[in-house]
C-alpha cells in the first residue's frame, strides 16, 4: 500500500503547479498520470510571459535547452478573408512544445510520480481515498483535463456539457521547407469564423508548424478543421505533400456555462478538469497554473481537515480571479454577430487592443 497526504491525478501544468507548491511546503504529495512523460499533448503550445513569471522560469535558461519561440507578430482576420498584420516589435508571448514544457514542470515539482497508470478505481474511505486498491491519500486533486476521472467521480458529465472542441496538429517542417515557408518563426495567424464562435490558427515555432481549429459549441469541428487545413495548403502555408495528423481535445470555457462543482469532501478540481480556460481565446495554461496554486494554498490552509466546508475557499479564489459563472444565455442574432466580427477584424486598432491585447494576451490583467 502506498500512502501520501495529497494525490494529484494529472501531471500537466495544473497538477504539477499544485504539487510543486505543496512539496515546497513539506507536504507529502504524489503525482499520478496515465501517460509517461515526456508525452505529446494536443495544444497550440503558446504561453504568455505571465506563465513564466508565475512559475519563476527564466526564459533565457529555459530556452537554452528547449524550444521557446518569441512571438511578436500576428495576422488576424475572418476565415478565408484578408488579414490585418499587427507587429508588436517586442516579445509578447512564447511558443513551446508541450512535450518539453510539461515534462520540465513535472520534474520541477520535486515530488514522487507514478506515471503510466490511470486512476481506474476511486473509492471514498473513512480516512480519505483509496485509488486502484493500493494508493491511500487524505485528499485528491483532479488535474486530469476535461475527462478527468476525479471530475467524473464528482458528477461532471463531459459528453453532456457545452464545451469547446478543437483539433490540432503539430509537425516538424522538412528541411527543404524551412527557408521558403510563407510564415516566419514567431508569427501567429488567427482566422475567425464569421460569428466569432471559433477560430483557426497557424503558428510556426522554430522548425515546427502548429495548426488547429476550435469552436464553441464544438459541432462539426473535424470537417471545419479539415477544410481550414486544405485552404492553408492551397495558399502555400502548409506543404501540399504533408497531411496534418489531427488530434482532438475538449475544454470548458470559464464563465460561459454554469461550471463544474470544483469542491467536494476531500477533493478539488484544477485546470481543464475545473473548466477554467479563457472564454475568448480558449487559452488554458495560465489559468491552469493559477488554479493549481490556489488549490495548493487552500489545502495548506485546511491544515489536515479536508471537509468540503474547509475547502470552499478555493471556489471563492477562482471566482475572485476569473469571475462568477453564469448559465448559457441567448446569444445575439447571427446577423448582428457577423456585422460585429467584420467591423472588429477589419480595423487595426480594434484588432490589436480588443482581440489581441484583451482576448489573447490579457494585457489588461497585468
Amino acid at each position: 500500500m502506498q500512502r501520501c497526504e495529497v494525490l494529484v491525478i494529472g501531471g500537466g501544468p495544473a497538477g504539477s503547479s499544485c504539487a510543486r507548491f505543496l512539496a515546497s511546503e513539506g507536504v507529502p504529495v504524489l503525482v499520478m498520470d496515465r501517460e509517461r512523460f515526456p508525452r505529446d499533448k494536443p495544444c497550440a503550445g503558446w504561453i504568455t510571459p505571465e506563465v513564466l513569471a508565475l512559475l519563476g522560469i527564466d526564459p533565457a535558461v529555459y530556452g537554452s535547452e528547449r524550444l521557446l519561440q518569441p512571438i511578436r507578430e500576428f495576422r488576424t482576420g475572418l476565415m478565408y478573408r484578408d488579414e490585418v498584420v499587427t507587429d508588436f516589435a517586442h516579445t509578447v508571448s512564447y511558443g513551446i512544445l508541450r512535450s518539453e514544457f510539461d515534462h520540465y514542470l513535472l520534474q520541477a515539482a520535486g515530488c514522487p510520480t507514478l506515471l503510466g497508470e490511470a486512476a481506474a478505481k476511486i473509492v471514498r474511505t473513512a480516512n480519505g481515498w483509496l485509488i486502484n486498491d493500493r494508493i491511500e491519500a487524505a485528499v485528491i486533486v483532479g488535474a486530469g483535463g476535461h475527462h478527468c476521472p476525479v471530475a467524473a467521480f464528482m458528477g461532471a458529465a463531459p459528453g453532456r456539457e457545452s464545451a469547446i472542441l478543437a483539433m490540432v496538429a503539430e509537425f516538424r517542417l522538412p528541411e527543404r521547407e524551412l527557408s521558403v515557408s510563407f510564415l516566419p518563426p514567431g508569427c501567429v495567424e488567427l482566422h475567425f469564423t464569421p460569428d466569432l464562435s471559433g477560430y483557426g490558427w497557424l503558428f510556426r515555432k522554430g522548425c515546427y508548424l502548429n495548426v488547429g481549429f476550435g469552436i464553441y459549441p464544438g459541432s462539426g469541428v473535424r470537417v471545419q478543421t479539415q477544410d481550414f487545413c486544405a485552404h492553408l495548403q492551397l495558399r502555400g502555408d502548409i506543404p501540399l505533400d504533408l497531411t496534418p495528423h489531427l488530434k482532438g481535445h475538449a475544454y470548458l470555457p470559464y464563465r460561459r456555462t454554469g461550471g463544474r462543482d470544483v469542491v467536494a469532501d476531500g477533493a478539488l478540481l484544477v485546470g481543464d478538469a475545473a473548466g477554467v480556460s479563457s472564454p475568448q481565446s480558449g487559452e488554458g495554461i495560465l489559468p491552469a497554473v493559477e488554479s493549481g496554486r490556489m488549490a495548493a494554498r487552500t489545502i495548506l490552509e485546511a491544515a489536515g481537515d479536508y471537509r468540503r466546508e474547509r475547502l470552499e475557499p478555493y471556489r471563492d479564489s477562482l471566482k475572485k480571479r476569473f469571475g462568477a459563472h453564469r448559465a448559457d444565455a441567448p446569444s445575439a442574432p447571427a446577423t448582428l454577430r457577423k456585422l460585429a466580427a467584420a467591423a472588429i477584424l477589419s480595423n487595426g486598432w480594434l484588432t490589436r487592443h480588443l482581440v489581441l491585447d484583451h482576448w489573447f494576451l490579457h494585457a489588461d490583467e497585468t
